[in-house]
């Protein structure tokens, strides 16, 4: 089993992660209400702003205050997220 670190010294096991969202949306925070309505919420953001929010195969829903972007790099095995290179035309 993979951990990942989603900050703060918490993981999450990569092989149970669905999605890494954006909190943003309307449609992803009725998901985070519906969670918290059904205590499936997991807040590892520990007071700090939501950058994060990662649906498990277990239908829990964990938020983070880290980027998806640094998140998704972390799973896939790299430290950093990579910065993506605009080729000129």
């Amino acid at each position: 089993m993979v951990l990942v670190n989603i900050g703060f010294g918490s993981m999450v096991a990569a092989g149970r992660v669905l999605s890494i969202l954006a909190p943003d949306s309307a449609p992803i925070k009725r998901v985070i209400q519906e969670a918290k309505d059904r205590g499936m919420l997991i807040d590892a953001s520990y007071g700090r702003k939501t950058k994060s929010v990662i649906l498990m195969d277990t239908d829990h829903v964990i938020l983070s205050a880290v980027s998806p972007e640094t998140i998704t790099a972390r799973v896939m095995g790299r430290e950093e997220p990579r910065q993506i290179e605009e080729e000129s035309v």
